[in-house]
């Protein structure tokens, strides 16, 4: 699906930040069929992946401790003013708004459980121009330890409802909606995850079929983190590059994802 403009308060755009971004481009565009073109120098490093001459995804020099990760950034109307409402709930700002060149103004911000994300004011630059489609991103996904405060925090910050199916516990699952629309989801972190991996939202990028896209994974240098099943979108997987970042691939049911 092609889109020219994102509302406030939807998530717009996902990057990588990885220490060889030109060994990331090679790994993705083979993977997904990316167009990947660096940026100008001033962009420091910063290369866009295209499909079909359109946005799909960012790729940059890594600038957090630890290992390399995809980020959502959330669309909103002003960076500064949502900054203010991530600390009033109890947040914080990683990097506070700054612009980039002509194209934006961005902020890195955590919610108060640690999860990481992004705010994008658009000039420029709008967003990823096609999602939901073979390639391209198609959902984030937060995984936490505190359902409850997430649903409070991201009312304040978003405007975000939380549609819970299943229950709060393990095997439960949150749809975030805004006017009445799913833009993304929410679990409690599984106990089958490391203790140390703090709350983060992951992504999901969508594919033709799961289990060959997992195996071409593995083809590249990837690795599977957590093995293809079904859910009732369509069917899943947790992999990660050849740099260790992780993401998701999913292949939707028909008719799930097109709008």
């Amino acid at each position: 699906m092609e889109v020219d403009t994102y509302e406030n308060g939807l998530p717009y755009w996902v990057d990588l930040g990885v220490p060889d971004p030109k060994k990331a481009a090679q790994f993705y565009s083979q993977l997904f069929g990316w167009d990947v073109q660096e940026g100008p120098p001033e962009a420091g490093g910063y290369a866009i992946a295209h499909l079909r001459g359109e946005a799909v995804a960012g790729l940059g020099p890594q600038q957090n401790p630890g290992p390399p990760v995809w980020m959502t950034y959330v669309n909103v109307d002003s960076a500064d003013d949502t900054v203010e409402k991530v600390k009033k709930a109890g947040g914080m700002a990683f990097m506070e708004p700054f612009d980039v060149m002509d194209v934006g103004r961005m902020a890195v911000t955590a919610d108060p459980a640690g999860a990481v994300i992004g705010l994008w004011q658009a000039k420029a630059f709008p967003g990823a121009g096609i999602v939901n489609e073979v390639g391209a991103y198609s959902w984030s996904e937060l995984i936490t330890t505190d359902l409850p405060g997430a649903k409070k925090y991201y009312k304040a910050v978003f405007g975000w409802d939380a549609d819970t199916h299943g229950g709060e516990g393990p095997g439960g699952y949150t749809e975030w909606k805004v006017q009445g629309k799913a833009i993304g989801g929410m679990m409690l972190k599984p106990d089958m995850m490391p203790a140390e991996v703090p709350p983060f939202w992951g992504v999901y990028f969508t594919v033709i079929d799961t289990d060959a896209a997992v195996n071409q994974v593995q083809e590249l240098g990837g690795s599977l983190m957590m093995p293809p099943m079904d859910v009732e979108p369509g069917r899943f997987a947790v992999v990660a590059d050849d740099q260790g970042a992780s993401f998701n691939v999913i292949t939707m049911k028909e008719g799930v994802g097109a709008s």
